[in-house]
């Protein structure tokens, strides 16, 4: 198998998982906990994927709850990093809800994870800097 070389480090991470009735409150829409959970591993992926190093969450700042999203219903993950620091790295985390019979899609939760990277001592060490930030 030749390996493949990236030039520039990747800066997304894609997930889809399936609501099903154990993610749902009483509603039957999504808990806002599983929201959290699931966009925090978002982050942590494209985080430690960008950085290559183990990667902790230092703060999630404002959370967006714009739409429910309901039983039933696939949900595509997405982080994005778009901002870095010296071992920080900002993530945008966006949840988008498709329905599978008819394939309407809504942006139904937004929110940005400030992940930091750390060495094998569990102390903060430095990352690459974005490419649009060179």
């Amino acid at each position: 198998m030749t390996p493949i070389v990236e030039t520039n480090p990747p800066v997304e991470v894609r997930m889809a998982e399936i609501v099903f009735p154990n993610h749902t409150n009483h509603m039957g829409t999504l808990f806002g906990g599983q929201a959290l959970a699931w966009m925090d591993k978002a982050a942590f992926l494209a985080a430690a994927r960008y950085s290559r190093c183990t990667v902790v969450t230092a703060r999630s700042d404002q959370v967006d709850f714009k739409l429910p999203i309901r039983i039933g219903q696939m949900v595509e993950t997405i982080g994005r990093v778009v901002k870095v620091g010296r071992s920080s790295m900002h993530v945008e985390v966006e949840l988008i809800a498709e329905d599978l019979h008819n394939g309407e899609r809504a942006l139904c939760t937004k929110g940005t994870f400030v992940m930091i990277a750390l060495d094998g001592e569990g102390h903060p060490t430095t990352v690459p800097a974005l490419p649009t930030q060179a």
